[in-house]
């Protein structure tokens, strides 16, 4: 379990981007984010991980402080918690399963990483990563050669490579075209809900949030307005999420047309 107490996150500029966040998100949940830019969505996630430290309040992943964290206990944090972002972060120029192998790195000995040489059960691991999101036939193929949404299959089949219990996703479908989005996220609901595996993500398309995710966080100025089953979302609680308008990615619309569309 995933628990925010009175969390607070404030920046070296003085923004105050989390402002007393109170939260609990349990084993196997599916949750999305939504909220305009810069309404804190992005800050929540990453302190989940540790990628930002909090500045006041208690936050607790599995009944551990992780302020507390230090050295290899942030390392076996990070461990546990799957990172993806909007950008994928693969290496182009080498194969697929190359992409997936970088997942046991940090837990190889010095010797192994000068060498690049991996074993047979984490190539084994790799494969069957790549076979969970429908691209094991893509293996041995350069990752320049895939498509947006093969490139979003690499890392998420990289992540469930390390066995993590939470998955973290930062705009996830962000650059990719309706269709191909619409089958990564149903790659996220297939992976919740066969291995149980808690999904966060932040996410702008709104009907994406709605039609994937069993429960919403929106989050408005650093403060969480609505938390609750997507089914449940109405155009009230739209608007007190967006204050009118729905970023997606650029483009404003009337807050209706997520709820109704």
């Amino acid at each position: 379990m995933i628990e925010f107490k009175q969390v607070q996150k404030q920046y070296p500029n003085g923004l105050l981007a989390l402002k007393n966040i109170n939260l609990q998100i349990k084993q196997g949940e599916y949750v999305a984010i939504i909220g305009l830019s810069g309404a804190g969505k992005s800050t929540l996630l990453r302190c989940i991980n540790r990628m930002h430290d909090i500045t006041a309040g208690s936050l607790t992943v599995d009944n551990v402080e992780i302020s507390t964290l230090k050295g290899n206990g942030i390392r076996q944090l990070r461990r546990n918690i799957g990172m993806i972002f909007q950008s994928f972060n693969l290496v182009t120029r080498i194969s697929v399963i190359n992409n997936v192998l970088v997942s046991f790195v940090p837990q190889m000995p010095l010797w192994r990483k000068i060498l690049g040489i991996f074993t047979e059960q984490e190539k084994k691991q790799a494969l069957m990563a790549l076979d969970k999101v429908g691209i094991l036939d893509k293996a041995y193929i350069r990752v320049d050669q895939l498509s947006g949404g093969q490139q979003q299959r690499v890392a998420l089949a990289r992540t469930l490579a390390q066995d993590p219990q939470i998955i973290l996703a930062d705009e996830p479908v962000a650059s990719l075209d309706p269709l191909t989005a619409n089958q990564v996220m149903e790659d996220f609901k297939r992976i919740n809900q066969e291995l149980s595996m808690t999904v966060i993500m932040n996410i702008h398309h709104v009907e994406l949030a709605l039609d994937y995710a069993t429960r919403v966080i929106g989050i408005h100025d650093g403060e969480i307005v609505y938390d609750g089953r997507s089914k449940d979302i109405t155009d009230e609680i739209l608007e007190q999420i967006y204050q009118g308008s729905i970023d997606k990615g650029g483009n404003t619309a009337d807050v209706s047309e997520a709820v109704t569309n």
